[in-house]
């Protein structure tokens, strides 16, 4: 609609030779440009009706061999006014309320409104049979709710074998293996995988290798006419690709500091789906996940712009029926969630892995108990007075396992819970999301009020992670959480959780907080001076 508005260029697409810019630039796109009045209703339907013939000339002439692929896609240009029919049509009144007052109200603004609308007018007797021409096609026509694009339902999944295994490795193979398979076994439904960066980058080479990037000329076998990945810098849209599958296999992998510009999109379809649960028509089209890697604890080439743990946190505040929050540490973690985000329907799934290698944590039975649960009791060093660990990321665990080692050669007794789904842990907030929730009687299992000294290492900002998971932390006296602090740069992992003070040698230090002893009880004087930023921290790695 080229009509001056404020959101776009008006000093260029408010003239002649603008619009015409413009269509030379939908040209080079790969557009078939198609410009009409867009003050006359007819003509938005005459062009609607050219651009379905010029396209059925495009498919005939690809047919005939005159045209190859891609066909220059139909774009109509509507040219009017602002505010075309109204009183300031055309002025910057038009952006806004125009009418100087309330017409209900005010006599001489009624008269601007009629006066200017005189010209949209149409008298009954005249539009009444005009509508009767159309009364009987819109008696057959199902409605908007009704529509096949409303009520999606692919057929239920076959899903390919697990194969777990005790190696190290990085989490990214498991969901590599898993999605060729899964694509294999269900030739009805379409892939589409959104990437917009590097899929070898973040160990998706074996679905690059089987889906192959869409492209319009290919250079390389990794690269296809009719191929599956949809490749732009662009965020917004590789995810905007993949939602709009809704009857096909879907994967978006990014950059976790990136994926934040998926959000709008993301949230609007949530919503939606959220929308269509609460009327009982919930939505049908099958889950997939939205993968944030190349994550905030080891990306350091290209300094704190790649490092931002915004998008998980995001999610986390939406509602948790509608999207999972998932921090898998290992491959058979990644593996054992991946049934049931592909399985759920109306449902996304966020899922925050390292794509570097990972040491194996769980075993098959641990993985999908955790899976299922949302969190799971790893060990424990038996005592009076136990400090409750809690641990949610993999680089997380790894620090609270040290930190444990410790507790134990200092006889000071500990439980360490993985946290795997902090949203299954907060308080519901409707009827709709209770039942997404981790029962009472395992919640209390894992997090016993006995023990109520409690230290969280998480993933993500310590402050977003308190305020969803209040119900489990306890009295805040008696707890301490830490994360990501918004520091960063040219660090590797280790120097990254020194300096967001989330090393084990800091869940050390919080945990004779919580304990009130003294931090020499569990820490050496050269490691307590790190700490205190007075030594070297070389000491903790």
């Amino acid at each position: 609609i080229a009509n001056g508005r404020r959101i776009e260029q008006r000093t260029e697409l408010g003239t002649v030779e603008g619009l015409e810019g413009f269509c030379q630039h939908l040209r080079h796109c790969g557009f078939d440009p198609v410009s009409f009045d867009g003050r006359d209703p007819a003509a938005f339907v005459c062009a609607l009706w050219q651009m379905e013939l010029r396209l059925g000339h495009r498919v005939a002439e690809l047919h005939s061999g005159i045209l190859h692929y891609p066909l220059p896609m139909p774009y109509a240009i509507a040219v009017t006014k602002k505010g075309f029919g109204f009183y300031g049509a055309g002025s910057n009144a038009a952006h806004n309320l125009p009418l100087p007052a309330n017409p209900h109200h005010d006599e001489a603004a009624r008269a601007l409104f009629n006066q200017h609308a005189a010209g949209l007018w149409v008298a009954p007797d005249e539009l009444l049979p005009v509508c009767a021409q159309f009364r009987h096609g819109r008696a057959e026509r199902a409605l908007e709710r009704d529509h096949p694009l409303a009520l999606r339902q692919p057929a239920a999944l076959q899903l390919p074998e697990l194969h777990y295994h005790g190696q190290d490795c990085s989490p990214m193979s498991a969901l590599d293996r898993f999605f060729v398979d899964l694509v294999q076994a269900n030739p009805h439904l379409r892939p589409r995988v959104g990437n917009p960066d590097e899929l070898a980058s973040n160990r998706l080479e074996g679905v690059l290798h089987a889906l192959k990037h869409r492209v319009c000329v290919p250079e390389s076998k990794l690269e296809a006419v009719d191929g599956a990945i949809i490749t732009v810098l662009n965020e917004e849209a590789v995810v905007s690709a993949c939602l709009a599958n809704q009857g096909g296999l879907n994967l978006v992998a990014s950059y976790e500091a990136f994926c934040v510009k998926m959000l709008g999109a993301v949230r609007q379809t949530l919503i939606f789906a959220r929308q269509q649960k609460e009327v009982g028509r919930p939505a049908g089209w099958l889950g997939w996940p939205l993968v944030a890697t190349s994550h905030t604890w080891e990306n350091g080439k290209n300094q704190q712009s790649h490092q931002d743990t915004s998008f998980c946190e995001a999610l986390l505040g939406e509602m948790s029926d509608m999207v999972r929050v998932l921090f898998p540490a290992d491959h058979n973690s990644l593996l054992a969630l991946l049934p049931a985000v592909y399985q759920a329907r109306g449902q996304l799934a966020c899922i925050v892995s390292p794509k570097r290698e990972r040491p194996f944590q769980f075993d098959q039975q641990q993985a999908e108990q955790l899976a299922r649960d949302g969190a799971i009791l790893l060990d424990q060093h038996e005592g009076p007075d136990p400090v409750l660990l809690i641990a949610s990321g993999a680089y997380q665990l790894s620090e609270m396992r040290r930190a444990a080692v410790r507790l134990s050669e200092k006889k000071t007794a500990w439980r360490l819970i993985y946290l795997q789904e902090p949203g299954r842990f907060r308080e519901p907030r409707d009827h709709w999301e209770a039942p997404a929730l981790t029962p009472a009687a395992i919640r209390n299992e894992l997090f016993p009020e006995q023990y109520p000294r409690r230290v969280l290492l998480t993933h993500m900002r310590p402050e977003v992670a308190r305020g969803h998971l209040w119900p489990i932390l306890g009295e805040a006296r008696c707890n301490r959480v830490l994360g990501y602090r918004n520091r960063g740069g040219t660090l590797d992992g280790a120097g990254m959780l020194f300096a967001n003070q989330a090393t084990w040698a800091h869940v050390l230090q919080a945990v004779a907080e919580v304990l009130g002893i003294p931090a020499q009880k569990l820490l050496s004087r050269e490691e307590r001076a790190a700490l205190a930023g007075q030594g070297k921290p070389e000491c903790l790695r």
